[in-house]
């Protein structure tokens, strides 16, 4: 309830929040009347939920740390699910060390699989881009819809883009929106695209590093490349999130007043 009340008291309209401790896979027994609330507060405020997995979430873990996280992703679920919220943003898996690609890709569709099979809400898992350099795992559209596509649950499954993360992976680097709105849509991206990280770059396309920037201020993306993307009328229905910093003096009360002026989202 917490996390909804202060971005409504920022002027947002849609926000996120971690369904329990950021740095830890256990399972949280949580309080369904809180959530209950939660939730009742975002339909009377229109505001939009999603949550983030915990940082050690990872869709290609170790053998060791195979079980945990399948009941830690769906604890995440049943909490968000409980606080009305659209989906849990979980990052795309990495490689398995010393193994054939493929081999990634499988245990990630292992392990939605088990994670979906006996889930029956609304709430989704929302996988997001990765933000390695170009040809490193989960960093195209292609490998995005495709697992989603191989999973026996595909329904179940939606999409997070992370604009960082898609640069600094040359997925998008601020001059190909038109491309990218075409592939993505000729593969079905968009069409389960439920939530945007709205975050700017403090290094150049391509590079592969994951260094948020403020909007307006510090970052690689223009204001003009922005705008492509956050205009185009496929966007119109998706919520944009800010994961921008605060270090550099900008409130995000003063950033969500900035993007309203500039393009009245």
């Amino acid at each position: 309830m917490g996390a909804a009340k202060h971005a409504f008291s920022l002027g947002a309209r849609a926000y996120q929040y971690f369904p329990k401790n950021p740095r830890s896979l256990s399972v949280k027994d949580f309080n369904r009347g809180d959530a209950a609330s939660c939730k009742a507060f975002c339909m009377d405020h229109d505001l939009i939920s999603v949550a983030h997995t915990p940082y050690p979430t990872s869709l290609t873990p170790s053998d060791d740390k195979k079980e945990i996280t399948i009941q830690s992703l769906q604890n995440d679920l049943e909490i968000a699910e409980a606080c009305g919220s659209a989906g849990v943003v979980v990052h795309f898996g990495s490689p398995i060390p010393g193994e054939d690609p493929l081999a990634s890709y499988q245990l990630m569709i292992h392990m939605l699989n088990a994670v979906l099979t006996d889930w029956d809400g609304h709430c989704k898992i929302l996988l997001e881009n990765n933000a390695g350099r170009p040809g490193s795992m989960g960093t195209t559209i292609e490998e995005l819809a495709q697992v989603r596509n191989l999973c026996e649950h595909p329904e179940k499954i939606g999409f997070c883009l992370d604009t960082c993360h898609a640069f600094a992976s040359g997925l998008w680097n601020g001059d190909n929106w038109g491309e990218l709105e075409e592939k993505g849509t000729e593969l079905g991206y968009f069409d389960h695209l439920l939530a945007v990280h709205l975050n700017n770059s403090r290094y150049a396309s391509s590079e592969g590093k994951d260094r948020h920037a403020n909007i307006f201020h510090n970052g690689h993306i223009s204001e003009e490349q922005f705008s492509k993307l956050v205009l185009s009328r496929i966007m119109k229905v998706v919520p944009f999130i800010l994961e921008t910093p605060s270090e550099y003096g900008i409130t995000h009360r003063e950033e969500i007043k900035e993007l309203y002026e500039k393009w009245d989202l």
